[in-house]
């Protein structure tokens, strides 16, 4: 064993020693290549584009140290006509940013003939386009009259000074900043105190001088298995049998009530309210099956393509589709049994499952991680399987803000106070934004070998003396407490609203230096350090966290038996077709969860059944489950025929 270590660690050196020799030999080579071919295109195909966007859009920044990408683009725009010259011409003020420097610097400067040092327009206008594109990205520069990309002061509150003391009461803030860091100080203290001390009893881990990183944990071992969970869902199965799918939508729809506020409209028109709401469920089931309206108007049932299709455009918007999705996740809440599902939960899971798509499609993206061209879509799942949000994100969207947004804005009656995320939606701003906003971020963390704890102040690095190797610089508390204001201001605007949290956190990048971006590091990283430090000593948090994310993997299973039709490929590429996809996919979801829900109350109702249920039943008992739903074959919708539950009274 010992000589195939050996052998495998001596592959691995070669291998970077060889990564190493090809950059040396290629690397510049390479960047020289794409600079020509990227230089090209621009000359023959974007140029003529960028340059007519210049005449249509007004670029402003509220930063003076982008004020010279803005006055280069009205040189470029000035220049425009001047016909196809090499070099601007002799005496014409160009100005220097960023983007002339590094990389490109040798292509946008050049010495003529003369040996004069002179600016090169083409080379030069692609730097300022690409310094541009960056600078948008962090809406350090805006353009006049957008949405997304308009003055960043805009997506804050504009009565954020009036409504101070409210503003700070609803997001459960002290007005003094030094009462909040008192309270974060506190907490690290109390928490890194009860590792320190924990630490030499805790066989799961150590903390101590590696190179590979100072924390090493184990993993979690195996939990006791459920042993009777699959005789109940047999049961399941035996009393109602292979259900079609379109029937659990069917007895969800009409025990939810959740079309009654669009049917409710059809009195407008020659549409009678419950033949709405059968095309209504026809499109639902088209769109969430991924199988089309094409393919389900052929089923048994009297309804037209074309009908169906109407319903769609006229009634069936992404809203209404939002809509129906909270109110069967509400009447779910309301239905559970509390003796089986206990109290109502306040954590939810969320992660992102990869969507594959048409290469024609024009959202379609690769995505390095997941190894193929889609989209994602982000879900939010709270702990009894239930979907109370969903997202539709390009594949290189950051997961972060995702994850706030959907915490923040699901618009179900729970109340979230903690998310489970994997690595990727956690940073340290997003610590920090989750703190301000008052719920817990809880991560699972892959390398955690690599994480570092902060100190509370300077001076004292005696303390803690079990976690000195993990330890690291203290927190700059006067770089929050200067900011404090600011950030309830940016929080506030997540929270009411007024913008977007990715409008938001698009401002907060490290190319920015935003001060206030740079205090909820601060922030981000004491809250962090409190909840690693927690993580460490608690081995029943570290299977909370893990069975939270358990949840978004068995729902991306129920995902690809539900979305099955085109392979499970999506082929539009218009962005509402695509939202209605995912839409329509989490109301099949829920109608699943929620007619389970159901069926298992009816099954455990019977103290024979409901005696089988050991401790470890019922951590595993969840209503997701699949094996008696029938997705395939014709769709049949008969409202008359309905199935026999007895846990919730029939509309």
């Amino acid at each position: 064993m010992a000589g195939i270590a050996t052998l495998t660690v001596a592959r691995h050196k070669q291998t970077l020693r060889d990564l190493v020799h090809e950059f040396k030999t290629k690397g510049p080579a390479y960047r020289t290549t794409v600079q020509t071919t990227l230089r090209a295109s621009y000359t023959n195909h974007y140029r003529r584009g960028l340059i007519a966007l210049l005449d249509t859009l007004e670029f402003k920044s509220n930063n003076t140290a982008y004020q010279p990408v803005i006055e280069a683009l009205k040189l470029i725009r000035r220049c425009a006509k001047a016909g196809n010259t090499t070099y601007y011409p002799r005496g014409e003020v160009v100005p220097e940013h960023r983007g002339t420097a590094g990389d490109w610097e040798n292509l946008v400067f050049r010495n003529d003939k003369r040996g004069r040092r002179r600016v090169v327009r083409m080379v030069y206008e692609i730097v300022t386009f690409q310094a541009l594109r960056d600078a948008l990205r962090c809406k350090e520069i805006w353009v006049a009259g957008a949405h997304s990309f308009r003055d960043p002061e805009e997506d804050l509150p504009k009565d954020f000074a009036a409504r101070r003391v409210e503003n700070y009461a609803e997001l459960r803030k002290p007005l003094d900043p030094q009462d909040f860091i008192a309270q974060l100080k506190a907490e690290m203290r109390a928490e890194l105190e009860a590792l320190d001390t924990a630490l030499p009893k805790l066989d799961w881990v150590a903390i101590s001088e590696r190179k590979s990183g100072a924390i090493k944990l184990t993993k979690l071992g195996p939990a006791e298995e459920p042993r009777n969970l699959r005789k109940i869902k047999n049961e399941v199965s035996r009393r109602w049998g292979s259900v079609p799918l379109i029937d659990m939508l069917k007895e969800a729809v009409l025990r939810t009530g959740c079309l009654n506020a669009v049917t409710s409209v059809a009195g407008s028109s020659s549409l009678k309210p419950e033949v709405l709401a059968e095309r209504l469920m026809l499109a639902i089931f088209g769109y969430g099956t991924n199988t089309g309206i094409r393919a389900v108007a052929s089923g048994g049932h009297a309804h037209s393509e074309d009908d169906i299709r109407y319903v769609r455009r006229r009634y069936l918007t992404p809203q209404v589709a939002t809509d129906i999705a909270i109110a069967i996740a509400n009447a779910t809440f309301t239905a559970r049994d509390v003796e089986l599902w206990g109290e109502g939960t306040t954590t939810v899971a969320s992660d992102s499952t990869h969507v594959r798509a048409y290469d024609q499609n024009i959202f379609t993206e690769w995505h390095s991680r997941y190894g193929g061209r889609g989209i994602l879509i982000y879900w939010h799942i709270e702990r009894g399987s239930m979907v109370v949000h969903s997202q539709t994100l390009r594949a290189s969207a950051s997961e972060v803000h995702a994850m706030i947004e959907g915490a923040v804005r699901h618009g179900t009656t729970m109340k979230v106070e903690g998310n489970y995320v994997d690595s990727h939606g956690q940073t340290e701003i997003g610590f920090g934004v989750t703190r301000l906003l008052g719920f817990d971020l809880l991560p699972r963390i892959k390398q955690i070998n690599k994480v570092k704890l902060y100190r509370v102040e300077s001076g004292e690095s005696d303390l803690y003396p079990q976690l000195t190797s993990a330890m690291t610089r203290p927190i700059r508390w006067d770089l929050i407490e200067q900011n404090y204001d600011q950030m309830i201001k940016y929080a506030t605007a997540i929270k009411q609203g007024t913008a977007s949290t990715e409008a938001i956190l698009r401002r907060f990048t490290e190319s920015a230096s935003h001060p206030t971006y740079q205090a909820m590091l601060e922030v981000g990283r004491a809250q962090k350090t409190i909840f690693v430090a927690r993580y460490l000593r608690l081995r029943e948090l570290q299977r909370e966290i893990q069975e939270g994310l358990n949840v978004v993997e068995s729902s991306n299973g129920a995902n690809s038996v539900i979305f099955y039709g085109k392979g499970g490929d999506i082929s539009t590429n218009r962005r509402e077709e695509l939202e209605m996809s995912v839409l329509c996919l989490r109301i099949l979801q829920a109608a699943l969860v929620y007619i389970n829900t159901l069926m298992l109350q009816d099954v455990l109702a019977d103290p024979e059944w409901a005696k089988l249920l050991n401790p470890a039943d019922r951590r595993g008992l969840t209503p997701l489950f699949w094996q008696h739903v029938q997705p395939y074959g014709e769709v049949r919708l008969d409202v008359a025929k309905r199935l026999a539950l007895g846990s919730s009274d029939r509309n």
